[in-house]
């Protein structure tokens, strides 16, 4: 495995600046979206009923990153730098907006998985930065690669990695909030289509993404795919399991379990391609490739799990 992905992480990919910029406006857009369902009655419930919002947070910024960095270090040989970095990086992103639907469509709990993603993705502005500067060091210290040039240079600067996730989250999140408060008609209005275009459009992005490195992509999927199968089956196990540590009932463990199963891969890519957090003339095909296809698979693995979980009685 390692011969056949070793030749992808020296690959540069197709991404123009038009296509970083378009990225961007689609992460705010997504984040904007998100924001409108944010309301302080989540931050309420976080004090009224502390344990499932806690086992999810826990789950999704402390065990996803760990289990993540353990799979790596199993992995061990067979992973390139590229690959694994793009893995710490998914791993430390919060989760993804189609949670919330794909939660509701398991027969979870949509109020909880609101709640979730709310505070997530505030929390990402601080935990996103600190997760991928922590674990990534670590790899570095004990992987098998420590003398990897590419390794070397992506010894990232966290504040600058703070300020451009503030920029790309913190800023829309105010901006949704603020409209929720103050314009709630034109909220309710807004809230669904903004989710549906925001996830069609990333879609979109990522097939062209796809058709313009069709080269790549064809080489190396197939042992990207088996590694991003397994990466999202942990992170969904790993949240299902910890949540029934935490003794959460059936509606809240599907919930855990997919909101840290899904990751707001978008947020990894724009990050991946923002020249002031990875020097543009490193190598960075396999950290791409990865984060890009957790964006379609994630989705696609939520939905089939989904539809069986609605079958699972939540007694």
């Amino acid at each position: 495995m390692y011969e056949a992905l070793s030749a992808m992480d020296p690959a540069t990919l197709n991404f123009s600046d038009g296509g970083l910029f378009i990225l961007n406006i689609t992460i705010s857009i997504i984040m904007f979206g998100v924001a409108l369902e944010i309301k302080l009655a989540h931050f309420r419930d976080l004090v009224r009923r502390p344990r499932p919002l806690l086992t999810g947070v826990v789950s999704q910024f402390l065990l996803l990153p760990l289990v993540t960095f353990t799979l790596v270090m199993l992995l061990w040989k067979n992973m390139t730098v590229g690959v694994a970095m793009g893995m710490i990086l998914v791993a430390s992103c919060p989760g993804g907006n189609v949670s919330n639907f794909i939660s509701t469509l398991a027969k979870g709990n949509p109020a909880l998985s609101v709640s979730l993603t709310a505070i997530a993705t505030i929390s990402a502005i601080v935990m996103t930065p600190l997760n991928f500067m922590v674990w990534g060091s670590l790899y570095e210290m004990l992987g098998p690669w420590s003398s990897n040039p590419l390794l070397q240079e992506l010894r990232i600067d966290p504040y600058e990695m703070f300020k451009i996730v503030f920029i790309l989250l913190g800023v829309p999140i105010v901006l949704g909030m603020l409209t929720n408060h103050f314009l709630p008609r034109f909220t309710e209005y807004a809230k669904k289509p903004i989710r549906i275009f925001s996830v069609i459009f990333f879609i979109g992005m990522l097939a062209i993404m796809f058709a313009n490195n069709y080269d790549h992509f064809v080489r190396y999927i197939a042992w990207i795919f088996l590694i991003v199968l397994l990466h999202n089956a942990l992170a969904i196990s790993t949240g299902y399991g910890f949540a029934s540590i935490m003794k959460l009932d059936t509606r809240n463990r599907k919930t855990v379990a997919i909101e840290t199963g899904i990751q707001n891969s978008a947020l990894g890519l724009v990050l991946i391609f923002n020249p002031a957090i990875f020097p543009q003339h490193l190598a960075l095909g396999g950290m791409a490739v990865v984060v890009a296809w957790w964006g379609i698979w994630h989705i696609v693995a939520g939905l089939g799990i989904a539809t069986v979980w609605r079958r699972i009685s939540n007694s």
